[in-house]
């Protein structure tokens, strides 16, 4: 078993990241790149109209878009985002995602560390 921490990316190398996804008609695809206690980092593209309902995030989660455009629901606070900006949003409170272009993400979802009970 391997001890890497980012997977199904290559390494030591230069990547353009929008490429390592590609869009499929009518769905959202995904590649995970990491998955550990703390973070989750995961590439998405969406076909245009192609959303994620309104869920919850264990962490705050960092939307950086890298290709189209996206709409984004924060707790009833809607806002749009393109291809260069990036959108944070927090931990526990609702939001949604819909794609108004074709667009793709990555998503870094960074959690609060679990702490033990005191010995």
């Amino acid at each position: 078993m391997s001890d890497e921490l980012m997977k199904n990316i290559e390494m030591s190398c230069a990547v353009v990241m929008k490429d390592l996804v590609s869009y499929a008609p009518n769905q959202v695809v995904s590649r995970t790149l990491a998955t550990t206690p703390g973070v989750v980092i995961t590439l998405f593209a969406f076909d245009e109209g192609e959303e994620i309902s309104a869920h919850t995030a264990p962490g705050d989660a960092l939307v950086q878009v890298l290709d189209g455009r996206v709409k984004i629901n924060i707790d009833g606070t809607l806002l749009e985002a393109g291809a260069g900006e990036s959108v944070v949003m927090p931990r526990d409170v609702p939001h949604a995602l819909e794609a108004l272009t074709p667009f793709k993400m990555l998503l870094t979802v960074v959690k609060k560390p679990k702490t033990i009970g005191a010995l």
